[in-house]
């Protein structure tokens, strides 16, 4: 999942036949492999890339029968912890996102400093259909409290033309890793070497996002905890699965 290179270290979410739908097991590895590459030495920017036809479709219901409120709680917990090591992460992010980006994946896409897009890529932000308060300051802090709250509020879906005019995309490729993989990845590598070099360390560049982010560490997971704590939760993910298998086309 992890590979540094040139002083890039490049994580790539490899579960493509799930959408790269955020497990509980998936998501401890790639926390896990955020945090060895923030301790890397070596690296200074770390991007966040997908296999398949979308970048991630947001929390696994999958397995949704078999969990309890508590477990529940606890994997948003856990989703909430890697947001929050990508938020502060002492490396420059970079994300490059196709096909769906959704829910916690599009929280992933938007907690990164750089923030690059196919041209048909979607986002949405579907959680607080079901009482998830996850990732809004964040997004809040890209696009302005009042779009942030639109969306999350609506479950809008942002093209890419919009996510760019709105600033929760940086760049938007011209090519669609769907139609040509090989291209839209040489065109992201191009993008990222394009790059200047950081001119701080990582100590520095860590203690420069603190004070630019000038956040509570714990505002977040409070936010979280506090809806997810509410009744019901697995009922409402239920709920909310049901209405999205009813909406699909027959």
């Amino acid at each position: 999942m992890l590979k540094v290179s040139n002083a890039v270290a490049t994580i790539v979410l490899d579960r493509p036949e799930r959408g790269n739908a955020l497990s509980a097991e998936f998501v401890e590895a790639m926390l896990e492999a955020v945090q060895r590459a923030c301790a890397d030495g070596s690296a200074h920017t770390l991007v966040l890339r997908a296999q398949g036809r979308h970048f991630c479709t947001g929390f696994d219901l999958s397995d949704l029968d078999t969990q309890t409120d508590a477990t529940l709680l606890q994997r948003f917990v856990r989703i909430e912890m890697l947001l929050d090591a990508l938020w502060r992460a002492p490396l420059r992010t970079v994300a490059i996102a196709q096909g769906r980006v959704m829910g916690a994946g599009a929280d992933l896409f938007a907690a990164c400093d750089r923030r690059l897009l196919a041209p048909g890529a979607s986002l949405r932000f579907p959680g607080a259909g079901f009482g998830i308060v996850l990732g809004t300051r964040r997004l809040a802090a890209r696009v302005g409290p009042a779009t942030a709250l639109r969306w999350v509020s609506e479950a809008t879906t942002i093209d890419a033309r919009e996510a760019l005019a709105a600033g929760l995309a940086t760049a938007v490729l011209d090519v669609e890793p769907s139609q040509d993989e090989s291209a839209a990845a040489g065109e992201a590598a191009a993008a990222i070497a394009a790059l200047p070099t950081p001119a701080v360390d990582a100590s520095t560049l860590a203690a420069l996002r603190a004070a630019a982010c000038n956040d509570a560490a714990d505002a977040d997971l409070a936010a979280l905890v506090r809806s997810a704590a509410r009744p019901g939760l697995k009922a409402r993910l239920l709920a909310y699965r049901d209405r999205q298998l009813a909406a699909r086309p027959r």
